[in-house]
Order: C-alpha cells, then sequence, then structure tokens
C-alpha cells in the first residue's frame, strides 16, 4: 500500500472552453499534474525542450517475497520532496518550477509551498536558472505562471497566510490553454526571456 499526498488542480481556459473542461472533484486532484506532463511530452516529442517530472523519493515500510525472484513493495510513504516538481533545458537555460492548485477562489494559501521550496527556488535563481511557479485557481479555471522570485519575495515580506488572487492578475501570467499544451508555460518562458529570439 502506497500513501498517496493531497493532489493538484486545473487549468486556464478561454471563457468559451471552461464548460468543456469541467471535472468530477474527484479528477481535480491530478489533472494539473496531468496536464503539465501531457505538455512536457509534446515539447519533448517536438524536440522544443527537454523537462521532466522529478520522482517523489518515498521511504519503504514493507517487502513481501513472493518467490525468490520477486520482491513486492506492500507499504510505503512518500517523504517531503527535497526540491521542486519539474526541471530541466530549454534553448540553453536550466528550468525549474513548482506547480500548485488552488481550491478557494479568492487567494493562495502560502503553507502549499514549503519553506525548502521556496529556498531552492531562490538558489537556482541565484545562479542563474529561470525559476517559476505555476498555480491554479481549481474553481476559476485559471493557470498563472508567477516568477519564482517574484513569489518568494512576497511570502517573505507580505505578513499574511496567503497571497491574493488580485496579486497573481497584477504580478503573473495567464497561461494559455490548447489541447496539445494543456500548460504551454513555455509560451510565457518565450515572452519573458527570449524575446529577442522571436
Amino acid at each position: 500500500m502506497v500513501n498517496y499526498p493531497a493532489g493538484m488542480g486545473r487549468s486556464h481556459t478561454a471563457d468559451t472552453e471552461v464548460s468543456s473542461r469541467k471535472t468530477s472533484a474527484g479528477r481535480r486532484g491530478m489533472e494539473l499534474e496531468n496536464d503539465i506532463n501531457r505538455t512536457n511530452e509534446w515539447y519533448l516529442n517536438e524536440d522544443t525542450a527537454v523537462i521532466h517530472k522529478k520522482p517523489t523519493p518515498i521511504t519503504i515500510v514493507k517487502v513481501d517475497y513472493p518467490d525468490r525472484s520477486a520482491a513486492k513493495i506492500t507499504e510505503a510513504y512518500f517523504k517531503v520532496p527535497s526540491t521542486t516538481d519539474y526541471n530541466g533545458i530549454y534553448k540553453g537555460k536550466y528550468l525549474d518550477f513548482e506547480a500548485k492548485e488552488c481550491k478557494t477562489n479568492t487567494s493562495f494559501p502560502i503553507k502549499s509551498i514549503h519553506p525548502h521550496q521556496i529556498k531552492h527556488l531562490d538558489a537556482v535563481t541565484r545562479h542563474g536558472a529561470i525559476a517559476f511557479v505555476i498555480v491554479r485557481f481549481v474553481n476559476l479555471s485559471e493557470t498563472f505562471y508567477v516568477i519564482a522570485s517574484d513569489m518568494t519575495e512576497y511570502i517573505r515580506t507580505c505578513g499574511r497566510s496567503s497571497i491574493p488572487h488580485d496579486w497573481f492578475m497584477e504580478h503573473g501570467t495567464l497561461i494559455p490553454f490548447s489541447y496539445n499544451k494543456p500548460v504551454d508555460y513555455l509560451k510565457i518562458v518565450d515572452q519573458l526571456y527570449f524575446k529577442e529570439n522571436q
């Protein structure tokens, strides 16, 4: 038995697409992750970028050996991830990002992003990475790209327990939805970092 952690959310769509993207509450938990993985697969297949989800470390508690040549993990627990969800390379630049969902309409709980993840995002930014956070407001069908340093600085100085939705509207960028690339975050990376190449 593997004890899974809480999952993640939905993507931004145009107003006309919202109704077609509605899903049951049961599926919302993994939808953001699935959409990013699908987008990354498209990037890889098109030779656009190489970006992967980092494996989540687990602690194995119990192993059964049904026969001499096979071992079966029967109980394991997820450790707290040491860094962020995704990393890779695009146009010669290292990318590193975290993806989070938010099921409230008005704000994003700061506790959703862990202190060690903030520290990691700050560190890779100092060393020249393109670092960001993808936040999906599930009920609003909005997915935002936020530069990591903007978000971590706000978290350190705001004195709040959450980040208002309005802050994302002002400091983030809505990620466009498309069928092949449900979370086309590289479109935002191009706008922010590779304008001269477009």
